[in-house]
This record gives C-alpha cells, structure tokens and sequence, in this order.
C-alpha cells in the first residue's frame, strides 16, 4: 500500500524527557527546514554533519548553544526534512528554543507523529513503528533485544515471506477458477495441500515467536487464591524478595488486593495477593472476597496455595471448584519447613502439586520453572517483540488456512479463506490497516517520538 503523509507543515517537539538533564533535544520534521535553520542558527548546517551553532532568538540572542543536526528529506527518519537540535537540558531553555520553533511556523507535535509520518512515508511499516515505543517502554534486557529485532524488521520479514508464499498459492488457486477449461499447468490438489501444509507449519513458527514476544512485552497476571492462613502474603513476599505485603499469624489479616510486578527470567509478572477465602465474616471481608473473584476472572494463572500440614481439605476443594476452568492453574502446598517428610514435586492426575516453603524459599525456584512453563515460556532464540494485536492477526491467518485446506478440493471456497488469511497477515504491518486502529497505535507514543 502506497503511503504518503497527510501533514505536510513542520512539526516541533522536545524529544528528551521533562526535567533537568546534560543533554535536551528538540526535533523538527516537515519541509523547508533550510530556511528555519538559517533564522534558527544563523546558517543552514551541512547535512548529516554535527555543527556546532549558538540557538538564536528572534532578536539575534543566543537562547543556547550546541550541536544541530540537518537531515533533508528523503534521508531521515521521517523521510521529511528533520532538524535536531542539542543543547543543554534545562526545562526553561529547552521551552524558549521549541516557542522560537513555533514562532518560526511549525506547530507542537502530536504524540508519536514523528514516526507516524516516517509509517506513512514508507520508511518503517506498521510493525516496526510500533517496535519503536516497544523499545522505549522495554523494562528487561530481553524485552529491549526484542524490540530491537522487531524495530530492524526481523517480525516484518517472517510476515512478508508468509504473504509472498500465500500470493502465489492463491494464484495457483484462482487460476482454477478463471481458466477453467484451459489446460494450464497448475498443481493437483495433493500438491496444493503439501504447499499449503508448509504454510501453515511456517506460520505456527511465527506465531510461537510471537507469544514468547507478547508475554515479553505485556507480562502476565498471576493471582494467589487460597484459604485465610496458608501463606499467601509470605509467598508474594518470597517472589518479590520484600516486605509487600502484611504477614500475621491471625486469619484473615489480607482484606484488599495487593499487587507486585516482579521478572523470572526476564518475564515481567503482575503477583496479585488476595483476601483468604471462606464464609465472610463481615461487610468488609466480603468486599475483599468479591474483589478476589474479580482478579481471578481477569488473570492468565491461578496459584492455588493450600496448607501441606493438612492437604487438600473440604474446604480446599470448594475454593477450587469456583475457580473458572479456562484458567491454568498451580496447586502450591506451602509450609514443608513444619514436615519432617515434605511432598515430592510431581504431577497428581494431570496436576501439577508443587510443595515449598515461603517462609524459607525451598521450591521457590522449581516454582518458577513450572508458572514459566503454564505461561508458554520456552526462552527460544529470536524472539520477536510482538504485540497482542499482532497474536490474534496470526491466529486468524492460522483459522483461515485451516479452513482453507479443508476446502481445498473446492477452488472458490478456499481461495477466499486464502484472501482472508492474506488480510490477516497485512494488517500487522499495515498494508492493510484502518484509520482508528493508526491513530490508537501511535497516540500512545510521548511526544517527540
């Protein structure tokens, strides 16, 4: 799809973040910008070279001085003229240069509308636009060399070799339909299906990259659940390594939500702390309660924690059958520093039982390992930094040429399921996009960017 940019005046924003600091930025893109930096700096610098310049105001004053950076169009970030200003980081004069740029006819950006304009100019496509404010907001190592790999096209490619495999199957297809009586040479039905097969095979590669990149990107939202007493508070404490939450011998002590974003192995997690379970005392303990079965309806796993000086009791049983089925779960027998034999870690009818001791961190790792492994973690290689919009896309290009091979012995039925999953596939990297959906993506960036 052919993009040009709607918004051809210049634009003006600070790029560096509010407050004091060495360095401030102030960026400007649009068309012309010779003739600001002349006014500007007194003198258009050389392109792509670092110039030393004082920033000048509209009497000629030196308001800063530092280093100006001149890339005209089309050989910049946005593919427009861009002007990059370095000077000294304090907020008042970083505010006098940007209203002197206003002054001179660009306007105040709007957030994200540097790189919208490079999307709509081609320079980067819709994924790696994205990839941009995923790198800035990375919070792990691995977060930030994933949306590296995204933001230098990695995810983009993987897409485009799945829609340039997907073109040529549905011109195999269709040439069924639009020549049926010549005797063209086109695949039989069995080669179709080998080649759509393969399709398929490398399309589930990608979206397995994709999740392992999603749960980088949005973490997880992990939710202890369990009778009054049996360690909840102290196994958020354990995986926090901090005081978070109130621990006390008395039940009940928890009343509200308490929550703590912690990182296993790069993977940020939401551990949300919940009141104890059971017939509710009072007004109080009741709103906690009901507050408990709003997080668990909302989180991606269910840590279920139960006393291992007792087992499984009635009691148990009744909390794990109100929790929704849908949603993985853990069973956590807690307290093994009171056993003299404590429980070994294993699958129990399909269950997987893990005993430890929040109190003194044995089978705290071995825990780790296995809500890694509920989550879909695998620590795989190449991971791309991916979004949960760009999962679903996927997953619905994985549906339609599911459907399609099974229409593959009727050409029209399954070139459109082939044309719906090439949609799918355009629309993460914006071939195929529509307006609301650009300007929810990149209103969520800082100005500047």
């Amino acid at each position: 799809m052919q993009k040009v940019s709607q918004r051809p005046e210049t634009i003006a924003a600070i790029a560096t973040p509010h407050g004091q600091g060495g360095i401030g930025v102030v960026r400007l893109s649009g068309s012309g910008l010779a003739s600001v930096a002349a006014q500007l700096l007194g003198k258009v610098p050389e392109p792509r070279r670092a110039t030393y310049a004082s920033f000048l105001d509209s009497h000629g004053q030196a308001m800063d001085q530092g280093i100006a950076l001149f890339f005209p169009a089309p050989h910049s970030y946005t593919g427009e003229d861009v002007l990059e200003l370095q000077g000294h980081g304090g907020t008042a004069i970083l505010q006098m240069v940007l209203q002197r740029c206003l002054e001179l006819g660009a306007r105040l950006a709007q957030p994200g509308e540097f790189t919208q304009r490079a999307f709509l100019n081609n320079k980067l496509d819709l994924a790696q636009a994205e990839s941009v404010a995923d790198l800035i907001a990375a919070t792990t190592s691995q977060a930030a060399r994933s949306a590296m790999r995204s933001l230098q096209g990695d995810f983009s490619r993987a897409v485009h070799r799945l829609v340039d495999e997907l073109i040529l199957l549905r011109m195999l297809v269709e040439a069924m339909l639009d020549f049926p009586e010549e005797e063209i040479d086109v695949p039989d039905t069995m080669q179709r299906d080998t080649r759509l097969s393969a399709l398929l095979t490398e399309l589930e590669k990608i979206l397995s990259l994709a999740k392992q990149g999603s749960l980088l990107r949005e973490g997880a939202h992990i939710v202890l659940v369990g009778q009054p007493n049996v360690g909840k508070s102290s196994l958020l404490n354990r995986l926090s390594g901090g005081d978070v939450a109130l621990v006390s011998e008395f039940p009940g002590t928890t009343r509200d939500l308490i929550s703590q974003s912690i990182q296993i192995s790069g993977v940020p997690l939401h551990i949300i702390d919940t009141a104890g379970l059971r017939e509710a005392e009072d007004t109080v303990e009741r709103m906690g309660i009901a507050r408990t079965y709003g997080a668990v309806n909302k989180a991606d796993a269910i840590l279920v924690l139960m006393d291992a000086s007792r087992g499984k009791t009635d009691p148990d049983q009744k909390i794990l059958d109100e929790l929704p089925l849908e949603i993985p779960r853990l069973y956590i027998f807690n307290k093994i520093d009171l056993l003299a034999r404590p429980g070994s870690m294993e699958e129990h009818c399909g269950e997987c039982h893990i005993y430890l001791s929040a109190k003194t961190g044995e089978g705290i790792d071995y825990l780790h390992q296995k809500l890694l492994s509920l989550l879909g973690w695998h620590q795989e290689s190449g991971i791309y930094m991916a979004r949960e919009r760009h999962v679903q896309a996927l997953m619905s290009a994985k549906n339609h040429l599911q459907r399609a091979a099974g229409e593959i012995v009727r050409p029209e039925l399954c070139a459109e399921e082939l044309r719906l999953a090439q949609e799918s596939l355009n629309s993460i990297t914006g071939e195929f996009s529509a307006d609301d959906l650009l300007g929810e993506i990149f209103g969520r960036f800082c100005i500047g960017k």
